[in-house]
């Protein structure tokens, strides 16, 4: 018996991404689409792009890095 698999990337989720995560996720498959697969790489293709951190500013790898944290966190902490 052959067990078929698939992926279920929102498996984990507990709730509907706001326009801003399906706009940063699309932005990111699009980077990663193109090669860019080093963090300054992809931090200078975001900020080709109008998605921008909650601030307004320009992303750095610092604030990239502290903004998928949060969007990582569980739901209780947010």
């Amino acid at each position: 018996m052959t067990m078929a698999l698939r992926l279920e990337p929102v498996q984990a989720r507990a709730h509907e991404p706001t326009s801003y995560e399906e706009a940063l996720a699309d932005e990111l498959e699009a980077i990663f689409g193109r090669g860019v697969h080093d963090l300054p790489g992809l931090v200078a293709a975001l900020n080709e792009t109008g998605v921008r951190p909650a601030d307004g500013a320009d992303w750095t790898e610092e604030s990239f890095r502290a903004e998928i944290a949060r969007l990582g966190a569980k739901e209780q902490t947010r």
